[in-house]
């Protein structure tokens, strides 16, 4: 079966994997454990797409983000969330300079390659919206003057499942937004006595942190690479159809289940699943999607997009349950 998209070059796949590899290991390095967290942020750094992160804090999220961006000799950015945070403090805006009797634009932090929007659900609506223009459009406006974001951009957003007191929860449209949601689990035993070792021995001083062991050129071609990666037509079709049976369950789901979902996801996750699914394919070192791709990707991909209603948190169902239960409802191609 043909397809509009040309397999990617062997040559320029082999550079891509060295890219991803040298990031990979400049990861593992640092940060103890977290596979799925590497592989998430690796897919977001390479597909072009955002990561939202659930975790109760002391797991590593910013050290994970702050080594990806050292590694890549890219910019790196903290945004701590409070309520009283302004979208000025993430965009930026104009303060009069008296010297010169005129007033200045100053950019915010979001003018960087890898933000990190630390506990994001504790900031305002007013202020989350904010990020909306510069996800999706690479760009922010400051009276009136349009101020684009170098790529490679990606925006880590963390949200911490614990505390509900003083958290505004992000709308669906907003969620809709990132890619890739990830859940980050305690390490076991075997890896916080080795986040020990390494504390012991140094590694987190500042004055250790590795450097770049890539440049953004390097990643600007991992991402033409990706973009190139070949996707079966059929494939495409078994995302889709993934989408389309969170948004009619009672036809495909027994009813029990069915009638806990809401709400299904939107076109951006079957997009969001080319996207990462090529990302995936390169960061395996293939030209070209399999089944196990999409797969893999499921969960991250639509965890977010489902809307459950009251009756799943009475009875402990939750959206990766439903997610199950879609996958076996669609034939794998």
């Amino acid at each position: 079966m043909t397809t509009a998209r040309l397999q990617t070059d062997p040559c320029s796949l082999d550079q891509a994997r060295r890219t991803v590899d040298a990031v990979s290991a400049a990861f593992s390095a640092t940060v103890v454990g977290q596979d799925n967290l590497r592989e998430s942020l690796l897919i977001g750094l390479a597909a072009g797409g955002h990561v939202l992160i659930e975790s109760v804090p002391g797991l590593a999220k910013t050290t994970a983000a702050r080594v990806v961006a050292e590694s890549i000799h890219g910019g790196f950015h903290r945004i701590q969330c409070t309520p009283d945070l302004l979208p000025s403090d993430i965009i930026g805006t104009q303060v009069y300079e008296a010297a010169t009797n005129r007033f200045v634009t100053q950019l915010g932090p979001v003018h960087t390659n890898i933000v990190l929007l630390d506990e994001i659900n504790r900031s305002s609506a007013k202020t989350q919206s904010a990020m909306l223009e510069a996800m999706e459009e690479r760009q922010t406006t400051i009276a009136g003057t349009v101020y684009p974001i170098d790529e490679p951009f990606l925006v880590v957003a963390t949200q911490n499942p614990v505390d509900q007191e003083g958290t505004y929860p992000l709308s669906e449209a907003q969620t809709d937004r990132f890619m890739l949601k990830d859940v980050v689990a305690y390490p076991s035993v075997a890896e916080e006595v080795e986040m020990i070792h390494r504390m012991d021995a140094g590694l987190f001083d500042k004055d250790r942190r590795r450097g770049a062991v890539v440049g953004l050129d390097d990643i600007r071609a991992l991402q033409r690479v990706v973009r190139g990666v070949q996707m079966d037509p059929a494939l495409m079709r078994y995302a889709s159809e993934l989408v389309a049976v969170s948004r009619n369950p009672q036809v495909y789901l027994e009813p029990k289940l069915a009638r806990l979902v809401e709400y299904g996801a939107s076109p951006r996750a079957t997009i969001a699943f080319c996207r990462a699914a090529r990302a995936l394919a390169v960061l395996s070192g293939r030209g070209h999607v399999i089944p196990d791709d999409i797969a893999t990707l499921a969960h991250r991909i639509l965890r977010h997009r489902l809307i459950l209603g009251f009756e799943a948190a009475a009875t402990g169902v939750t959206s990766d349950t439903v997610i199950d239960a879609i996958l076996h409802a669609v034939r794998v191609p």
